[in-house]
């Protein structure tokens, strides 16, 4: 009987510092937005998820994971390379990547979703998601990577918790009627059960789901930054998948 692998060491909240630094980057791009088109710049800021990458960067190379074979854009870690070939388009630039003596190992997407807008970005996160996905499995199937073996691929979201995020929606149904899961499900719901039917479906091999409040002034540094809705879809399940792809045998 092979022995049973011990468990991976994923520290508890392993993203709340990651994810206070997202706040406090949001705020500052808010804060020298200007008009309109500033705002729109704020909802789609570049640089607010970056210690969420540079979280999975410390602990892949924790667990033995060779910095050389990790390419990402934040800070702690910056190498670039993030572009692999497509099969409808010539490339795309994923947010991580693991990359060992030529054969990809692990591609991962990290998105983000504040309010007010949520029903204007919810389609275009979900189409965005299902067409990198497709892009990439069939570009696998067409040999782009080479003699890879199938890679892994990740998907993590967060999703402003607010009054907005969690109101029921209703769906319009003017010819045939949605799916029942769908019925009066609030955009905190759908994000949730998008990230779990990618896995379903096996657009990706793992996703994780988070949801934060939005700071106050007062809130207490100890306050609990984000919450993770399901427990198939947290932090600790999609981390470790993603060990198991990238740690060296």
């Amino acid at each position: 009987m092979s022995p049973t692998p011990a468990p991976f060491s994923v520290p508890p909240a392993i993203f709340a510092d990651a994810i206070r630094y997202f706040w406090v980057q949001r705020d500052k791009q808010a804060a020298s937005a200007r008009g309109g088109e500033g705002q729109a710049q704020n909802v789609r800021g570049g640089r607010h998820l970056d210690e969420l990458q540079a979280a999975i960067v410390t602990l892949m190379i924790d667990h033995g994971v060779p910095p050389g074979d990790i390419f990402s854009n934040c800070e702690l870690h910056k190498t670039g390379k993030l572009e692999l070939p497509g099969f409808f388009r010539p490339t795309k630039q994923w947010d991580l990547l693991v990359v060992r003596e030529g054969h990809l190992l692990a591609a991962m997407e990290l998105k983000a979703q504040v309010g007010p807008s949520f029903g204007n970005n919810f389609n275009n996160r979900t189409e965005e998601a299902i067409g990198s996905a497709t892009d990439l499995w069939t570009a696998f199937r067409e040999s782009a990577f080479l003699h890879s073996p199938q890679p892994w691929l990740g998907y993590l979201f967060l999703l402003e918790d607010d009054e907005k995020s969690q109101r029921p929606v209703r769906n319009p149904q003017p010819h045939f009627a949605v799916f029942s899961e769908f019925h009066d499900a609030s955009y905190a719901k759908r994000y949730e059960l998008f990230c779990r039917k990618l896995v379903l479906e096996r657009k990706y091999n793992a996703a994780c789901f988070l949801m934060s409040q939005r700071p106050q002034p007062a809130t207490p540094s100890s306050h609990t930054v984000y919450s993770e809705p399901s427990d198939d879809l947290n932090a600790r399940q999609f981390l470790s998948s993603l060990l198991r792809a990238v740690i060296p045998l």
